[in-house]
């Protein structure tokens, strides 16, 4: 350091422990009241520092919030032992990177985090917190920041001279200000922890104020050392609550499938709170025959641990729903799924399919919240679904529930996360949910206008998720369905309908394959099924044609010899189509495959 500086008591380490103590109290600026009467500050005992320095403990580091930590360190030093506080952290610690040694030219990039001045000073012009700042007007060399973050060392000018206030504050039009409000004697202290910087705080004293000395250089360095392991755990807390919020929304879906009749809207949305990240989940599947799933659970507990098993229970979901199974026979696996799993974790889950030949919804419940309907017509209620217990107790079989959509009404789906509070009933909670949900206009509520009236705050501990869908009816020629006859002409008819159906929907290059498939669908119905019920034509992103019966069994791909005559119906239609399958009904079954529609 030049000679100007070194004249003004630039001090390190190796001065720290000498001279008087500086503490002073709010109401008595330059003497710390006691039971005695006030007591001169350099009369002030060592045990009366160090009860100081120990509050600390109890007021800094209160939450695991970085930002808010900071803040308590400045609010902490005054006005009791400055005038003005600023805490800046490095930009790169707050990214999430570790801290380190600056060995680079100038001033690192840093960010305002925390501020707090006493009113005389109130004219100044810190950096506004949030913003960042790289010193780049002055020369490198005789920023006093340069040498404490660089060396990691204490910097002190107990008398500020009128050159000292452009190498301590941002701009020009700060150091005139300061200089204007009396601003006389600057502490500057690394953030060091685990031997790694992570930022700097500053402190000023003003007008009525004894300048800053040896002692409380040394008082201050303590103090940041203490904040400093604060700072950090709350950064290495917020890393890691990125990391598993990063995990969570990893695992769910990136996008909601376009489905026949529905608009679906979901949203996740991670607690504030240090423990809030866990195993809430959503999806949608598109399902065949035009129907959509959706599905929400929640994974009791939090962190890691939760999110992993959310990952797991929700690839299970997918793969029964694949199958294309009921809603309560999904339960039903999953419950067996998840007793499987070493952890004895325990969720709930919440099941709905949407058939928009009839737009009604099929759903059953694992212990979670009802749903809420809303007509379209300012109406909303809780569904009444049967709840079975939480998947991993052991309780089944689960018990579903039929109802009918409303054209343009919403069914809401939701996690506990969306309504629980720390100060309210749930009760209370569900009923502000209904009355919320009233209020809304259907657009805002197709948004997913709900999560705006979660509780918010120091109320809210949990994650939330909300899935809005809503009943959207297409043109009504897209979704064509009809009886079959149970005798043998039966094929001949299915293909009649199904050829005059691509006639009307200029698909009429379709109809060979389609033709083959549903002949072979229906003769598998009549051969294996006790006959067929109905066949079904959807055009949407694809073709999609379906055939039920009342047969138990479903069909599979048999390896079929050359001398065989039958057997390579399914083969045929595995070839043609872009994929088939099937799945079991209340009443029996039904086969489907689809077709990719011209480009």
């Amino acid at each position: 350091m030049n000679d100007g500086i070194g004249r003004r008591r630039l001090t390190s380490r190796a001065s720290a422990g000498k001279g008087a103590s500086v503490l002073r109290s709010a109401g008595a600026r330059g003497r710390l009241g006691r039971s005695g009467g006030d007591v001169p500050l350099d009369r002030i005992a060592t045990r009366d520092r160090l009860a100081w320095l120990n509050s600390a403990g109890s007021r800094i580091g209160t939450t695991l919030d970085l930002e808010r930590t900071a803040q308590e360190l400045a609010e902490f030093t005054v006005p009791g032992f400055a005038d003005g506080a600023a805490v800046d952290i490095l930009e790169s610690v707050l990214r999430g990177d570790e801290g380190s040694r600056w060995t680079g030219t100038g001033v690192p990039l840093m960010r305002a985090i925390a501020l707090s001045v006493v009113d005389e000073l109130a004219s100044l012009e810190p950096t506004p917190v949030g913003e960042t700042f790289v010193r780049t007007e002055q020369a490198h060399e005789t920023l006093l920041h340069r040498y404490c973050l660089r060396q990691g060392r204490p910097v002190m000018v107990s008398r500020m001279r009128d050159d000292d206030f452009s190498k301590v504050a941002p701009t020009e039009s700060a150091a005139a200000k300061m200089r204007t409000a009396g601003v006389h004697s600057y502490i500057a202290v690394p953030l060091i922890a685990r031997g790694l910087l992570l930022g700097s705080a500053d402190f000023v004293r003003g007008p009525g104020a004894p300048p800053f000395s040896a002692t409380d250089l040394a008082l201050a360095e303590q103090l940041a050392s203490q904040a400093a392991v604060y700072i950090d755990n709350a950064r290495l807390y917020g890393r890691e609550r990125e990391h598993v919020v990063s995990l969570q929304r990893s695992l769910l879906p990136r996008a909601t499938p376009v489905t026949p009749g529905l608009r679906v809207h979901a949203e996740y949305t991670p607690s504030t709170a240090h423990h809030g990240v866990g195993g809430d989940w959503y999806d949608v599947m598109a399902l065949p025959g035009g129907r959509t799933a959706l599905m929400v659970g929640d994974v009791m507990g939090h962190g890691l641990p939760a999110a992993a098993t959310m990952g797991r229970l929700r690839a299970v979901a997918r793969t029964l729903m694949t199958l294309d199974m009921a809603p309560e026979r999904v339960l039903a696996r999953l419950d067996l799924a998840t007793r499987d799993l070493e952890d004895e974790q325990v969720a709930t889950f919440l099941c709905a399919v949407h058939d928009p030949a009839d737009s009604t919804y099929t759903l059953a419940s694992a212990g979670h919240l009802p749903p809420l309907l809303l007509d379209g017509q300012g109406s909303a209620a809780f569904v009444d679904v049967p709840i079975g217990a939480p998947l991993g107790a052991g309780v089944i079989p689960y018990d579903p529930i039929r109802l009918e959509a409303p054209a343009g009404g919403h069914l809401v789906m939701y996690t506990d996360g969306l309504v629980k509070s720390r100060h309210a009933d749930l009760d209370d909670q569900l009923e502000r949910l209904r009355t919320a949900a009233r209020g809304l206009t259907p657009e805002a509520l197709g948004r997913g206008g709900l999560a705006e009236h979660a509780p918010a705050d120091a109320s809210r501990f949990d994650e939330a998720v909300l899935l809005v869908a809503t009943n959207a009816p297409g043109p009504p020629g897209d979704l064509c369905e009809w009886p079959l006859p149970q005798e043998g002409r039966a094929a001949s008819v299915a293909r009649g309908l199904v050829t005059d159906q691509l006639d009307a929907w200029d698909l009429a290059e379709l109809a060979d394959v389609c033709e083959l498939v549903v002949s072979e669908l229906v003769g598998n119905a009549l051969r294996y099924g006790n006959g067929p019920g109905r066949l079904r034509l959807l055009r949407g992103e694809r073709l999609v044609v379906e055939v039920s019966d009342t047969g138990p069994d479903l069909p599979q791909i048999q390896h079929a010899d050359l001398s065989d005559e039958g057997g390579r119906g399914l083969q045929l239609i595995n070839m043609l189509c872009r994929r088939w399958g099937s799945c079991r009904t209340v009443s029996g079954k039904v086969v489907w495959a689809e077709q990719n529609l011209p480009s």
